[in-house]
């Protein structure tokens, strides 16, 4: 058996509260987690195994008329590793179960709309865990950033999105939100990576150097976020992310504990097992010729 090693609960250590710095933040760092990468990796695999059998119970919860679900929120710049926690976290369960949806530029039809319209739409239903790579959150980042609405507008999401979230919960749905941190000298390795390998060149962009060259603007931009909207119902987990193998570890543990804390049952046979028992027997064992 792999050891625990985590010496404080990762929703604790990694929770933007009201003192949070993000200048001051370690985007190298592992909060919580006193062990190295190979302790991690060795770690990992065990609490995906646990984690899988939770998002079952869930499933089955859901197949049974059962209305609560989960959403995990990736919020983060480009290479901080959201894809990595798609696939390598929430690859350890039964894709079934995922709901997954990602939020580029708003298309003509969703600009018609409210902005949180397109949102609603990808919500998880009931015995799903929900995934949002990229978020409602891109309505006070990027449009902010790039000036796509005047600051009024912007500043007035905050609360509409707390109260939004707000809702969702008291109807079912728990709310997971990880924004994951990478260092302004890990975004240039990993930028320039995928332009030196072929087989990364389809994950660049030439927008990637544009968004880059507003790196004080995303963190101030990021910093009011933290600020205004880790509230007490959808406090949000700020991950370290220079280190891979270090924000998969923290997101499911983190999406582990909360699992955990839902206190799934499976539910409970609507028939009568003996008797299905017996019916079975009586089919015998060969094979109808």
């Amino acid at each position: 058996m792999a050891q625990d090693l985590w010496t404080t609960d990762p929703r604790d250590a990694l929770r933007a509260g009201p003192d949070f710095d993000l200048a001051s933040f370690d985007r190298n760092g592992h909060p919580g987690w006193d062990g190295d990468k190979a302790d991690g990796e060795e770690y990992l695999p065990e609490r995906g195994e646990e984690m899988s059998e939770l998002q079952e119970r869930l499933f089955a919860e859901g197949r049974e008329g059962g209305t609560r679900s989960v959403l995990l929120v990736l919020q983060g710049l480009d290479t901080a590793g959201k894809g990595g926690i798609v696939r390598h976290v929430l690859g350890m369960v039964d894709p079934q179960g995922v709901a997954l949806a990602s939020f580029g530029v708003p298309t003509e039809e969703e600009r018609a709309h409210h902005y949180l319209w397109r949102i609603e739409k990808k919500l998880p239903p009931a015995g799903r865990i929900g995934v949002f790579d990229r978020s409602h959150y891109e309505d006070v980042l990027v449009v902010r950033v790039d000036e796509l609405v005047p600051e009024d507008v912007w500043r007035a999401r905050y609360d509409e999105i707390n109260a939004w979230e707000k809702q969702l919960i008291e109807n079912g749905t728990t709310i997971i939100k990880v924004a994951l941190m990478v260092s302004f000298e890990e975004q240039g390795e990993r930028l320039m990576e995928r332009l030196d390998r072929p087989d990364k060149h389809w994950k660049f962009s030439p927008g990637d150097i544009d968004t880059r060259s507003k790196w004080p603007a995303f963190q101030d931009a990021y910093a009011d976020v933290f600020r205004y909207t880790s509230t007490e119902h959808a406090p949000w987990y700020v991950v370290p992310a220079d280190r891979k193998w270090y924000s998969r570890l923290a997101v499911t543990e983190i999406l582990t504990r909360t699992l955990e804390e839902l206190d799934l049952k499976w539910p409970e046979a609507d028939f009568d097992v003996e008797e299905m028992k017996a019916a079975l027997r009586a089919t015998g064992e060969d094979a109808p010729a």
